[in-house]
């Protein structure tokens, strides 16, 4: 095995981890933003209300990431009209459109762990907040929201790790993340045992990461779910 190509390249895997944690990050928080309106409104009683947002989480849930990067990379650059507009300073470049893919997909996915953690909140905690003369908009944003945030964090951080294993499609389509380094590494010195191992030991780091990250936001915000001490 020859490790003395990967610590040559290490540069390059620099780069490519840079881009990874990049496009994780931005598309977390932007699908983070999209995905608590589509919870709430996917949580509603009221059909007519819950209807776009169920069916957008039903197929983002239901199609491959890759198929729909794809579809966004490469399928819209058909249209005469889209490569006409001003949206396609946006879809030509092969970053904006894994950010997008990426986006909507964990969007889809959160929406669905947030949806879920509104409707299994306690009934207790929403009655006691309406004998206390709340709004139904001030029980949402003062009740049941925080409650639902804090026990959906241990299924968001699998999410999180998904969403950052899934990063790798990026190297798919052009760019060059961590996994693309190591294509890249593999091309020019046909070293694959070596190469991808060495891009599957930052994705490791960076999953122990976030693993630790969550534990500490677990300890933080469900410290009321501890046993108390005698």
């Amino acid at each position: 095995m020859d490790f003395a190509v990967i610590i040559d390249n290490l540069p390059l895997y620099l780069s490519g981890l840079r881009v990874t944690v990049e496009l994780l990050i931005l598309s977390l928080l932007c699908g983070l933003v999209l995905a608590v309106p589509l919870g709430v409104a996917a949580a509603s009683k009221h059909a007519g209300v819950s209807a776009l947002p169920r069916a957008f989480i039903y197929f983002m849930r239901g199609t491959p990431l890759l198929a729909q990067v794809y579809l966004i990379y490469h399928g819209f650059a058909q249209f005469d009209f889209l490569r006409e507009s001003l949206l396609w300073v946006v879809f030509k470049e092969a970053y904006w459109c894994a950010l997008i893919g990426f986006s909507l997909n964990t969007a889809g996915y959160t929406a669905e762990i947030i949806r879920g953690a509104i409707v299994q909140t306690p009934r207790g905690e929403i009655e006691a907040a309406r004998a206390c003369g709340m709004r139904p908009a001030v029980v949402l944003r003062r009740v049941i929201l925080p409650s639902a945030l804090r026990r959906a964090l241990p299924a968001y951080g699998n999410e999180v790790i998904f969403m950052l294993h899934g990063t790798v499609i990026a190297g798919v389509i052009t760019l060059v993340d961590l996994f693309g380094a190591a294509k890249i590494v593999n091309s020019r010195h046909f070293v694959p045992f070596e190469s991808f191992i060495a891009a599957g030991f930052f994705y490791l780091c960076l999953t122990f990461f976030i693993v630790w990250l969550f534990k500490g936001m677990e300890r933080k915000w469900h410290a009321h779910l501890r046993p108390r001490a005698a």
